[in-house]
């Protein structure tokens, strides 16, 4: 039976919404959680881009039962992949063992803000695999020194480790990437429901291990409303990922998505009340493998009513897939 999880969209709500959202779901019955991890929303209406390790760290202690993870960090740019091992493994530690870390190369938008240039897709995975293997190391216990072809680590030691380390997801898109989350990932996480890439995975080494996906929903008792919505707020993701991950800033995105209309997002996100129509759009992922569903409920003061009905209708329609 797939899991179905939720998503704190840090985009759409603030840091305190963000947490009671959660706590929410976990009343609601979701199997596990996701949090994005941006410097930037992706549109100004969406409004909201607080530090999701905050985030994560009060929601552990707002939280008994539900797990926690990334979706995803880039731990290339932004931060060095010596404080992301520092930052997971104490959500480890106040999670009580609740928390996965979703490792991805990132995208434009959030990165650029250091001023460090945005390198081409091929020097991001190269950058991505290095950065696991050093936040596996420290993982590992012990002190680190690493000179390797993009980070340099010295003399570094994580002193509080939990007993078992955060499980890695790495996210991808096509077959090297997919191939390096075989090579180096305790699960994949990929947005599209693609059966090639979760064969590419497994083929790589990632045969039996998790695939968490990501869908984004609108629900609203007025469909009409939930459409609007969700072209305000959503409409970039319309979009292909090579387009999304090249753009530095939501102005640039408000351009690339001029031309997407509400009949296109509506297309793409269900929209509305109907379960069938929800639960259809999380199908294609359990048929390509896919073990793990999260949902992104847009619209960041929506959350409570898709949370209730969530509870009452989505989730036992969706525990039938």
């Amino acid at each position: 039976m797939v899991r179905i999880g939720y998503t704190m969209m840090t985009e759409q709500a603030g840091p305190l919404e963000l947490v009671e959202h959660v706590v929410g779901a976990e009343q609601a019955g979701f199997d596990f959680s996701v949090t994005s991890d941006h410097y930037f929303p992706w549109l100004d209406e969406q409004g909201h881009a607080p530090y999701a390790w905050s985030v994560l760290g009060a929601a552990a202690r707002a939280t008994e039962r539900i797990p926690l993870m990334t979706y995803v960090t880039c731990p290339t740019i932004r931060y060095h992949p010596a404080v992301v091992a520092q930052q997971a493994a104490t959500l480890q530690l106040l999670s009580k063992g609740r928390f996965r870390l979703g490792l991805g190369a990132g995208e434009n938008l959030n990165e650029h803000v250091v001023g460090a240039g945005w390198p081409a897709a091929s020097v991001r995975h190269e950058m991505l695999e290095e950065a696991v293997e050093i936040i596996r190391a420290l993982f590992a216990g012990g002190y680190v020194t690493h000179h390797g072809a993009h980070y340099d680590v010295e003399h570094a030691k994580l002193w509080d480790l939990p007993d078992e380390a955060p499980p890695i997801g790495v996210a991808a898109s096509g077959p090297k990437s997919a191939a390096l989350a075989g090579r180096s990932a305790d699960l994949l996480i990929a947005t599209d429901p693609d059966a090639a890439v979760v064969a590419d995975f497994g083929r790589a080494g990632g045969a039996g291990k998790p695939v968490v996906g990501q869908v984004p929903v609108a629900f609203d008792r007025d469909r009409s409303a939930a459409i609007e919505r969700a072209h305000e707020q959503f409409r970039w993701n319309v979009n292909p990922w090579p387009v999304n991950a090249e753009l530095p800033t939501t102005k640039a995105f408000a351009g690339a998505t001029s031309n997407v209309t509400p009949q296109d997002v509506a297309a793409a996100v269900p929209c509305g009340n109907d379960v069938g129509a929800f639960v259809d759009a999380v199908r294609p992922y359990v048929e390509a493998g896919f073990t793990e569903v999260a949902l992104i409920q847009v619209g960041g003061d929506q959350q409570e009513p898709f949370l209730q009905w969530s509870r009452e209708e989505l989730l036992p329609a969706l525990r039938e897939l």
